[in-house]
Protein backbone atom coordinates (compact mmCIF):
# COMPACT_ATOMS: atom_id res chain seq x y z
CA UNK A 1 0.00 0.00 0.00
CA UNK A 2 1.42 3.40 -1.03
CA UNK A 3 1.87 6.16 1.52
CA UNK A 4 -0.26 9.27 1.41
CA UNK A 5 1.24 12.61 0.47
CA UNK A 6 1.11 13.67 4.14
CA UNK A 7 2.98 10.62 5.43
CA UNK A 8 6.53 10.84 6.68
CA UNK A 9 9.24 9.26 4.52
CA UNK A 10 12.33 7.32 5.52
CA UNK A 11 15.60 8.28 3.89
CA UNK A 12 15.30 5.43 1.39
CA UNK A 13 11.76 6.48 0.44
CA UNK A 14 12.79 10.13 0.13
CA UNK A 15 15.82 9.23 -1.99
CA UNK A 16 13.68 7.13 -4.31
CA UNK A 17 11.02 9.86 -4.62
CA UNK A 18 13.65 12.52 -5.41
CA UNK A 19 15.73 10.22 -7.61
CA UNK A 20 18.98 10.86 -5.71
CA UNK A 21 21.14 8.48 -3.66
CA UNK A 22 20.71 8.45 0.12
CA UNK A 23 24.22 9.77 0.68
CA UNK A 24 23.29 12.89 -1.32
CA UNK A 25 20.43 13.62 1.11
CA UNK A 26 22.81 13.21 4.07
CA UNK A 27 25.29 15.52 2.32
CA UNK A 28 22.59 18.15 1.72
CA UNK A 29 21.81 18.04 5.47
CA UNK A 30 25.43 18.97 6.16
CA UNK A 31 25.74 21.62 3.44
CA UNK A 32 22.31 23.22 3.82
CA UNK A 33 21.50 23.68 7.49
CA UNK A 34 17.88 24.35 6.53
CA UNK A 35 17.38 20.62 5.85
CA UNK A 36 16.49 19.12 9.21
CA UNK A 37 14.47 15.90 9.08
CA UNK A 38 12.98 14.55 12.28
CA UNK A 39 15.13 11.98 14.00
CA UNK A 40 13.93 9.14 16.14
CA UNK A 41 15.71 6.73 18.44
CA UNK A 42 18.87 5.43 16.85
CA UNK A 43 19.14 8.47 14.57
CA UNK A 44 16.60 7.21 12.03
CA UNK A 45 15.51 10.08 9.76
CA UNK A 46 11.89 10.87 8.95
CA UNK A 47 11.24 13.41 6.23
CA UNK A 48 8.04 15.46 6.53
CA UNK A 49 6.20 16.60 3.41
CA UNK A 50 7.73 20.06 3.94
CA UNK A 51 11.20 18.48 4.03
CA UNK A 52 10.48 16.69 0.75
CA UNK A 53 9.37 19.98 -0.85
CA UNK A 54 12.55 21.65 0.36
CA UNK A 55 14.75 18.81 -0.90
CA UNK A 56 12.94 18.85 -4.24
CA UNK A 57 13.59 22.61 -4.47
CA UNK A 58 17.28 22.08 -3.74
CA UNK A 59 17.38 19.35 -6.38
CA UNK A 60 15.80 21.69 -8.95
CA UNK A 61 18.29 24.45 -8.20
CA UNK A 62 21.32 22.13 -8.32
CA UNK A 63 20.39 19.74 -11.11
CA UNK A 64 17.91 21.58 -13.35
CA UNK A 65 18.86 25.24 -12.89
CA UNK A 66 22.58 24.35 -12.57
CA UNK A 67 23.31 26.43 -9.47
CA UNK A 68 26.41 25.65 -7.45
CA UNK A 69 26.16 24.73 -3.78
CA UNK A 70 27.25 28.27 -2.88
CA UNK A 71 24.62 29.65 -5.26
CA UNK A 72 21.88 27.67 -3.52
CA UNK A 73 23.19 28.81 -0.12
CA UNK A 74 22.93 32.40 -1.35
CA UNK A 75 19.34 31.81 -2.47
CA UNK A 76 18.55 30.45 0.99
CA UNK A 77 20.14 33.54 2.55
CA UNK A 78 18.48 36.05 0.22
CA UNK A 79 15.07 34.46 -0.37
CA UNK A 80 14.56 32.01 2.50
CA UNK A 81 13.47 28.42 2.99
CA UNK A 82 9.88 29.03 1.92
CA UNK A 83 11.04 30.20 -1.49
CA UNK A 84 13.05 27.02 -2.13
CA UNK A 85 10.18 24.88 -0.80
CA UNK A 86 7.80 26.62 -3.19
CA UNK A 87 10.10 25.65 -6.05
CA UNK A 88 9.78 22.04 -4.90
CA UNK A 89 5.99 22.25 -4.67
CA UNK A 90 5.76 23.72 -8.17
CA UNK A 91 7.91 20.96 -9.63
CA UNK A 92 5.83 18.32 -7.82
CA UNK A 93 2.70 19.89 -9.34
CA UNK A 94 4.26 19.61 -12.80
CA UNK A 95 4.66 23.36 -13.28
CA UNK A 96 7.70 24.62 -15.18
CA UNK A 97 10.18 26.48 -12.99
CA UNK A 98 12.55 29.13 -14.25
CA UNK A 99 14.58 30.94 -11.62
CA UNK A 100 16.22 34.06 -12.97
CA UNK A 101 17.04 37.50 -11.63
CA UNK A 102 14.80 40.26 -12.95
CA UNK A 103 16.04 43.86 -13.00
CA UNK A 104 13.51 46.67 -12.77
CA UNK A 105 13.09 49.29 -15.52
CA UNK A 106 15.50 51.73 -13.83
CA UNK A 107 18.41 49.32 -14.07
CA UNK A 108 18.42 47.73 -10.62
CA UNK A 109 18.57 48.86 -7.07
CA UNK A 110 17.15 47.86 -3.71
CA UNK A 111 13.88 46.59 -5.14
CA UNK A 112 15.37 43.88 -7.36
CA UNK A 113 13.04 40.93 -7.55
CA UNK A 114 13.73 37.24 -7.97
CA UNK A 115 11.10 35.74 -10.22
CA UNK A 116 9.54 32.32 -9.81
CA UNK A 117 8.09 31.99 -13.28
CA UNK A 118 5.52 34.41 -14.69
CA UNK A 119 3.62 36.66 -12.24
CA UNK A 120 5.19 35.14 -9.10
CA UNK A 121 7.58 37.61 -7.55
CA UNK A 122 9.20 37.78 -4.13
CA UNK A 123 10.18 41.32 -3.20
CA UNK A 124 13.42 41.96 -1.35
CA UNK A 125 12.30 45.41 -0.14
CA UNK A 126 9.78 44.42 2.53
CA UNK A 127 9.05 46.98 5.29
CA UNK A 128 10.71 46.07 8.61
CA UNK A 129 7.42 46.06 10.55
CA UNK A 130 5.80 43.64 8.10
CA UNK A 131 8.90 41.45 8.11
CA UNK A 132 8.90 41.34 11.93
CA UNK A 133 5.21 40.38 12.04
CA UNK A 134 5.66 37.70 9.40
CA UNK A 135 8.73 36.31 11.17
CA UNK A 136 6.80 36.00 14.45
CA UNK A 137 3.90 34.33 12.64
CA UNK A 138 6.28 31.95 10.91
CA UNK A 139 7.81 30.93 14.25
CA UNK A 140 4.34 30.16 15.64
CA UNK A 141 3.43 28.17 12.54
CA UNK A 142 6.65 26.16 12.73
CA UNK A 143 5.89 25.27 16.38
CA UNK A 144 2.39 24.20 15.39
CA UNK A 145 3.81 22.14 12.51
CA UNK A 146 6.24 20.41 14.88
CA UNK A 147 3.37 19.52 17.22
CA UNK A 148 1.34 18.17 14.30
CA UNK A 149 4.35 16.15 13.11
CA UNK A 150 4.72 14.57 16.56
CA UNK A 151 1.00 13.77 16.66
CA UNK A 152 1.18 12.20 13.20
CA UNK A 153 4.09 9.99 14.24
CA UNK A 154 2.21 8.92 17.36
CA UNK A 155 -0.90 8.07 15.33
CA UNK A 156 1.15 6.11 12.80
CA UNK A 157 2.78 4.16 15.65
CA UNK A 158 -0.64 3.40 17.16
CA UNK A 159 -2.00 2.27 13.78
CA UNK A 160 1.04 0.07 13.20
CA UNK A 161 0.58 -1.47 16.65
CA UNK A 162 -3.10 -2.14 15.98
CA UNK A 163 -2.31 -3.78 12.63
CA UNK A 164 0.28 -6.02 14.29
CA UNK A 165 -2.21 -6.95 17.00
CA UNK A 166 -4.85 -7.85 14.39
CA UNK A 167 -2.33 -9.96 12.46
CA UNK A 168 -1.41 -11.86 15.65
CA UNK A 169 -5.07 -12.54 16.42
CA UNK A 170 -5.72 -13.76 12.86
CA UNK A 171 -2.68 -16.03 13.04
CA UNK A 172 -3.90 -17.63 16.28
Amino acid sequence: MAKTAEAFRTISEAAKELDVPQHVLRHWEEVFGQVRPMRRAGGRRYYRPLDIDLLRGIRVLLYDQRYTTKGVQKIFKDEGVKYVSELGRRVAAGEPVDVRPVIDEDGGGEDDVLELGPDNRVSKGMPAEVKKTLTALLARLEKAQAALDEATLALEAIEAGEEASIRRKVAE
